[in-house]
């Protein structure tokens, strides 16, 4: 007994060493990028030849082939650690909503919102919170809209919280909102989204996403408990996953489900997913679809399991038994000026939200 205790201290002891290196690597790497874009703008004048300027694009794309499967690496071992409880682990789901007695909220429909990989905290940007407003104006009083999950993080921390890379997330995320120059801000902006990418990824993949969508539908049901959410007068779960929200969305379902002991369902707004979720026991799967969206268009291409071409896939199998029901937007874009969250189509997709709403009561 003693000699298994040891080796599995000294097997933590290495996980978390490697994680260490990793984070230094990965703040290396970012130190030596800011280096670079301080040398660029003292010699702005010299980076106009086109041989400066091949030198500055190979360095940035071999940053980028660095940093990139780090993240990658570093998201899946933090997942694992999670797991497996080596920090602090997950909470013991055999005792959600028992310290709760049922009460008379009012709230029978509780429309849980996951953002898209743009989300690095917990406040929406304007656009997004100008939107979920419009949806709080649009739902009932016997529902209410849950807000600020982030479906990118275990538990319920967020990238700048999590205590071994906090430094280096943080002044990302300055950068990102408040440098100057607005290369940095969009190399910031990409570093955090290919984490988020990264993160659905591993929830559309076999082998390592029933973990990550399992801790993600843990901290889902926490905030609900949170809320006051009790299964005995709960009437269902609404999903709703913008973008790679929809693969978070889809991956969590099914689990939330088995969770939180009401039914639950997936609305998508322009989402990109898989099709690999379990959703067995999920009976409704509504799309709002743009009609100029080439990004969803392409996540349904790069994804074989939503192809006709495999019908024993999970997504295919689930459609010959359930009913998915699509809203296409006409005009409408994948983000931006024509996107979801514009003035010209908020509107619309909160209708449509509303609709599936109501037709499935």
């Amino acid at each position: 007994m003693t000699k298994t205790r040891s080796s599995l201290r000294h097997h933590r002891e290495l996980l978390l060493t490697s994680r260490r290196t990793i984070v230094i690597l990965m703040l290396a790497s970012a130190i030596l990028l800011f280096l670079c874009v301080a040398v660029i703008r003292r010699d702005a004048i010299a980076l106009v030849t086109s041989e400066s300027l091949d030198e500055l694009l190979k360095l940035a794309a071999l940053l980028v082939i660095i940093l990139v499967p780090l993240s990658g690496i570093y998201s899946v071992m933090l997942d694992f650690v999670f797991w497996e409880g080596w920090l602090d682990g997950l909470p013991d789901p055999s005792h959600l909503f028992d310290k709760l007695s049922p009460n008379d909220s009012g709230h029978r429909h509780y429309i849980i919102y996951l953002d898209g990989i743009h989300q690095s905290e917990e406040d929406h940007p304007p656009r997004v919170s100008r939107f979920l407003s419009q949806l709080e104006d649009g739902i009932d009083h016997e529902s209410i809209l849950v807000k600020g999950i982030e479906a990118y993080t275990i538990m319920p921390v967020a990238l700048r919280s999590d205590s071994y890379s906090q430094w280096f997330w943080r002044r990302l995320f300055s950068l990102q909102e408040h440098h100057p120059n607005a290369l940095i801000r969009f190399l910031s902006a990409f570093f955090v989204q290919a984490n988020n990418v990264i993160k659905v990824g591993i929830s559309s993949d076999r082998r390592y996403g029933p973990v990550m969508n399992y801790e993600l539908a843990l901290k889902i049901a926490r905030r609900l408990e949170s809320l006051g959410f009790h299964p005995s007068t709960a009437v269902r779960l609404v999903l709703v996953g913008y973008s790679g929200g929809g693969e978070m969305a889809i991956g969590t379902a099914e689990i939330l489900q088995q969770l939180c002991r009401v039914p639950v369902q997936v609305i998508t707004v322009c989402g990109v997913f898989s099709g690999n979720g379990a959703l067995e026991e999920i009976n409704r799967v509504a799309m709002v679809v743009g009609g100029e969206d080439p990004v969803a268009a392409l996540g349904q291409v790069a994804y074989p399991g939503r192809s006709p071409l495999l019908p024993l896939s999970n997504w295919n199998r689930w459609q010959r038994k359930r009913k998915l029901t699509r809203y296409e937007i006409s005009g409408m874009n994948h983000c931006g000026h024509s996107g979801p969250f514009s003035d010209d189509f908020s509107s619309k997709v909160v209708d449509a939200i509303c609709c599936e709403l109501c037709k499935t009561r």
